[in-house]
C-alpha cells in the first residue's frame, strides 16, 4: 500500500486462498476459473474501519461461496 488510509479507517491485512483449488493441486489438477497460484496464501491489504468492516469488505471480494478462505485478519500497525 502506497498511501495512508483515508480518516477513520485502518489498514488490514488478509491472509487468503482458495481451498477448491487447493484441494485440486494436491491431485495434479487444475480448477477450471482459478489459477493454481490460488492454493497458496495471498496476503491482500484492505482499509477499513474496524476488523468486521475489513472482514466483509474480503468476503465480498473474494467469496467463500467460491471457495475463497481467509486464513488470517490482522490490523497493520504503522
Amino acid at each position: 500500500m502506497l498511501h495512508w488510509p483515508k480518516h477513520g479507517h485502518r489498514t488490514f491485512e488478509a491472509a487468503i486462498y482458495n481451498r477448491e483449488v487447493r484441494a485440486l493441486v494436491k491431485e495434479n489438477q487444475s480448477h477450471s476459473l482459478f489459477d493454481d497460484h490460488w492454493a497458496d496464501v495471498h496476503i491482500q491489504d484492505v482499509e477499513a474501519r474496524d476488523e468486521d468492516e475489513a472482514r466483509n469488505t474480503v468476503s465480498e471480494r473474494y467469496p467463500p461461496e467460491d471457495g475463497f478462505v481467509i486464513e488470517a485478519l490482522y490490523p497493520v500497525c504503522v
